[in-house]
């Protein structure tokens, strides 16, 4: 009896110290992770923003590098054609007869460093063949800039593509975790959000009713962001109808006249500082370290913005974004 006793409270005491089964997380907890999910989804889009932008400034590099490579290897041929010329009229002359192999030579610097010919080179083929010494130098370096940038284009081509995979990732995650739910929570999830998107959408349009404008470049900008009210979030989204972050930004103060790269941090860059103390309706606000987003404050602790994958353009408060905290703001 006491060793059964014993037995049965050795059990008993074990099972209290088993680590209790996880539960399954409720669909309010899956909605959380799914929202999280989303807003790592658009720092990463908005990451990738910035290799494009890379991109584009490297393209615009390469094409000038072969414009002007173009243009010296024209300048090239017909300075060749000259000498040519020069050549074989002086050669018909009686002139430099047997120095015409030398003219014709595809390396003029070891023919212009033989001191002996220079004596007797006329100045006007000396002239000509240090110009083309000097576009062929010129053309060698061009050609290890263009291949140098046209590696490195490519080096930022494929860091955009896994960048744009990690978001993708990101998404199909949250999509995963909604899938997991019973198809009634699914449901009722997805009821909760579209009535929750309109309260917001009808909120950001009263805010917006309220905003009397301005003329100044930020109130222009202003004003056009608040006009893509409840228009969807779509990476790389520029107009008319879809947008991110930082595509509403720069299509509104193109709109104002002010020309800005698709990307936060290069915005960030643009105007001049202004403390949060001191914002004031068209300002650029910033957020995320590194920064990730971009709004345009309307007051009042408010500003306008493309959130992230699965909502719309609204207006929410300018202090802090989901976890990504406010870093700083300018004026245009």
């Amino acid at each position: 009896m006491r060793k059964l006793f014993s037995l049965t409270a050795s059990v008993a005491l074990a099972a209290t110290l088993m680590p209790p089964a996880s539960a399954a997380p409720t669909a309010a907890q899956v909605q959380k992770q799914v929202n999280d999910l989303r807003e790592e989804a658009a720092g990463k889009y908005e990451a990738a923003n910035g290799i494009k932008y890379q991109i584009s400034k490297l393209q615009r590099e390469l094409n000038g590098l072969k414009a002007g490579e173009a243009v010296a290897n024209a300048k090239a041929d017909s300075l060749k054609k000259e000498i040519s010329k020069m050549a074989v009229e002086n050669y018909k002359n009686g002139g430099l007869g047997n120095g015409l192999e030398l003219l014709l030579s595809r390396d003029p610097a070891k023919y212009l460093s033989d001191a002996a010919m220079l004596d007797v080179l006329a100045q006007r083929y000396s002239t000509k063949l240090r110009q083309l010494q000097t576009y062929k130098q010129g053309l060698q370096s061009s050609q290890l800039v263009v291949s140098d940038r046209a590696a490195q284009l490519k080096a930022a081509q494929l860091r955009l593509e896994k960048q744009v995979a990690a978001a993708n990732a990101s998404l199909k995650k949250a999509e995963k975790l909604l899938a997991s739910l019973k198809a009634e929570e699914r449901a009722r999830l997805a009821a909760a959000d579209d009535a929750e998107q309109a309260k917001i959408l009808a909120e950001s349009k009263r805010l917006a009713a309220l905003y009397a404008g301005g003329s100044t470049k930020g109130a222009i900008a202003l004003r056009y962001a608040l006009d893509q009210l409840g228009d969807i979030y779509v990476w790389a989204g520029a107009g008319p109808t879809k947008w991110d972050c930082s595509g509403l930004t720069m299509r509104a103060f193109q709109k104002a006249g002010i020309s800005m790269p698709h990307f936060a941090a290069a915005q960030f860059r643009f105007g001049k500082n202004i403390p949060r103390s001191a914002l004031a309706p068209g300002d650029l606000v910033f957020f995320g370290r590194p920064i990730s987003h971009v709004g345009i404050y309307m007051g009042k602790g408010k500003m306008v913005h493309a959130p992230r994958p699965g909502k719309r353009v609204e207006i929410a408060t300018a202090i802090r974004l989901g976890s990504k905290p406010f870093v700083g703001a300018r004026r245009l």
